[in-house]
């Protein structure tokens, strides 16, 4: 595996949900520098985070936290640790958001079978899920490459 995944969680008075987004895939970027292509790049600024990420459910935040946490993007049979486990702790997370929270992710809808996405890093491959409720934002990025 080149690459990992990074969660954090922010007060909401630590700005946007683009915003954050942007500080964990620059921390996710400069962690795993090494991996990237050399001379690649990717959204640099906080508008352009705001137009990758789009709304989502919570069910589909869930199954969108749970299988970068359990899998890798570029390498899908290299389990990361056990889905079961990557699913109730998704679960988890979104039980302390609450029912109310909103969730937003680059990820585009995986029932097609293909995985597609609006990059947020210069990493070849990325993901990000972000989710607002309880007084926190809680944002998940994987980044990797092939």
């Amino acid at each position: 595996m080149r690459g990992g995944v990074l969660g954090r969680v922010f007060p909401v008075s630590e700005g946007s949900v683009p915003e954050l987004v942007r500080a964990v895939a620059l921390e996710a970027e400069r962690a795993w520098k090494q991996y990237a292509v050399p001379g690649a790049t990717g959204p640099g600024t906080v508008p352009e985070i705001a137009r990758a990420i789009s709304p989502t459910d919570r069910e589909q935040a869930v199954r969108l936290m749970a299988r970068p946490a359990a899998g890798d993007l570029a390498h899908p049979g290299l389990p990361r640790c056990d889905p079961a486990h990557a699913r109730r702790t998704a679960e988890r997370v979104a039980r302390l958001l609450g029912r109310r929270a909103v969730w937003h992710t680059d990820i585009g809808d995986p029932s097609s079978g293909m995985h597609t996405w609006s990059p947020v890093t210069r990493h070849t491959f990325d993901g990000a899920v972000a989710g607002t409720g309880g007084g926190f934002t809680v944002v998940l990025v994987q980044v990797s490459e092939d």
